[in-house]
């Protein structure tokens, strides 16, 4: 690699070994138990019709990503009718500091899931295997070093944030047993995704779901059994994490894994590391943009509208996540076929992944837009009796989601840029939205049109946006479609 974000091919691996496995791996790796495993991988990846592998490495991660953030709805579920309505509130108030969490997992996860697909595209597994070692370490000291951070300074922040007295309390407990748990959640993030990269989405997938499932048992037995209110939530998370964490661990410690733990890929390689943020630092930027959006959304809600409307962002942001959180699944099934394409030169299989992930994705936001629409009071009634709360999330539904439909797309392209190494180009294309788009309109629209206008402020971004998204996509269309002109001799 010759600096982050920039790859550079073998020669004579233009695509032409792929066909031929077997032969292509034997001479580059020697015969070994391991062969088999990864020339199904590299066969699999580089012959198949995209739509059918599309379909393949999307549904496990479309499943996992789904059955999570529905998690997170019952979760939502169980506290409002549990614990009331201010502890939906106070958990809306600590989604700045979950996003930054989860900001730093997914920059080393995300990073690193797309930097071994591409080396393994260009044939040199031996890197995969230093990636997935340094990943490993990366993940385990920002996440320790995260949580210790935020845990002393956890009510200034929280208070920063938006809580009210009212709230406080509610957000302070969650985040502290949370955090405490937090380095779990980051390993486990960064080594799934390089399970599911590295040819196992299946296994990815039921990954996700044990946690999940351990989840939807742990948190109603947690606070309605054990009456520990909203720390018995946070807790059951934080034990479904840790059950994940050691699936995957096990996962990689299998010695009929071509890619593994071994002795000397835990060593720091600066190179690797700059790779694996150069890529995942897009990622990143989403999430700690999220918080930003967050934080201001929270407190102009405050000023508008009080602690319900905050409560009403809450349950909003849960449906609206469910859908995105699918489409994400479509991106993460995406990311390995178009990273090991990209890397392996097939410049015209790439762009055609492209093209079916973002007809699929554009499908789900239209699909649910139709369902904030028509349903809107139905969705809000689960999550609580309160009818001021209802009737405020049921408003901001009705707005927040006018554009919708054009959220699958500017998603599939910010990720598509990630995935092949472009991560400036992903990086621009995601702080439009959050940044240079609807921070701008969550400052300028409530002063006019007050809650109305912080409702509005977020399908105005999503068209900007999208805009944008559609203009560099058009630009470097051409450009990769050109890398598949004909070579000179």
């Amino acid at each position: 690699m010759d600096g982050p974000g920039i790859f550079v091919l073998e020669a004579g691996t233009r695509g032409k070994f792929l066909f031929a496995p077997s032969r292509h791996i034997q001479r580059r790796y020697g015969k070994d138990e391991h062969v088999h495993d990864r020339g199904k991988v590299e066969k699999e990846l580089a012959g198949e019709k995209v739509g059918k592998l599309l379909v393949r490495y999307s549904m496990p991660a479309i499943v996992a990503m789904a059955v999570s953030s529905l998690y997170n709805i019952i979760d939502r579920v169980f506290i409002g009718q549990g614990v009331g309505p201010f502890a939906i509130a106070g958990l809306a108030i600590t989604l700045p500091v979950m996003n930054i969490a989860i900001a730093l997992g997914a920059m080393v996860g995300v990073g690193a899931s797309a930097l071994v697909s591409i080396r393994l595209g260009e044939g040199r597994s031996e890197d995969a295997g230093r990636i997935l070692g340094n990943t490993l370490v990366l993940n385990v000291v920002l996440g320790t070093l995260y949580s210790l951070g935020m845990y002393f300074l956890l009510d200034p922040i929280l208070r920063l944030f938006g809580a009210s007295p009212e709230t406080l309390p509610y957000a302070r407990q969650f985040l502290q047993v949370i955090l405490l748990g937090n380095p779990f959640l980051h390993t486990y993030m960064g080594l799934n995704g390089i399970m599911r990269s590295s040819g196992h989405p299946g296994k990815a997938m039921a990954t996700t779901l044990a946690t999940v499932g351990a989840n939807l048992v742990l948190a109603p037995l947690f606070i309605f059994q054990f009456h520990w209110g909203i720390r018995g939530a946070a807790l059951a998370t934080v034990t479904s994490q840790l059950i994940g964490l050691v699936i995957v661990v096990a996962h990689f410690t299998d010695k009929k894994r071509f890619l593994r733990f071994q002795r000397g890929i835990f060593a720091v390689d600066m190179t690797i590391v700059n790779g694996i943020i150069a890529i995942g630092m897009s990622s990143f930027f989403v999430q700690i943009g999220a918080s930003l959006v967050a934080v201001i959304t929270n407190l102009q809600l405050v000023r508008h509208g009080g602690d319900y409307a905050v409560g009403a962002f809450g349950i909003i942001n849960s449906v609206l996540m469910l859908v995105v959180m699918i489409v994400l699944g479509i991106t993460q099934g995406m990311q390995p076929i178009v990273g090991f394409n990209y890397g392996a030169g097939l410049y015209g299989r790439v762009m055609r992944v492209l093209h079916h992930a973002i007809i699929a994705s554009t499908i789900v936001t239209c699909a649910g837009f139709l369902l904030a629409q028509i349903f809107p009071g139905l969705i809000t009634r689960a999550f609580t009796r309160d009818l001021e709360l209802r009737a405020l999330a049921t408003q901001g539904m009705h707005l927040v989601c006018l554009s919708f439909p054009i959220v699958g797309f500017q998603v599939a392209t910010s990720n598509f840029f990630q995935s092949i190494g472009r991560a400036k180009l992903s990086i621009i294309l995601t702080l439009s939205r959050q940044l240079f788009f609807l921070v701008p309109a969550l400052i300028i629209l409530p002063r006019i049109f007050g809650l109305y206008g912080v409702w509005c402020a977020i399908p105005a971004s999503d068209i900007a946006s999208g805009l944008l998204a559609w203009a560099v996509l058009r630009y470097e269309r051409k450009r990769i479609t050109g890398l598949d002109a004909p070579e000179e001799d």
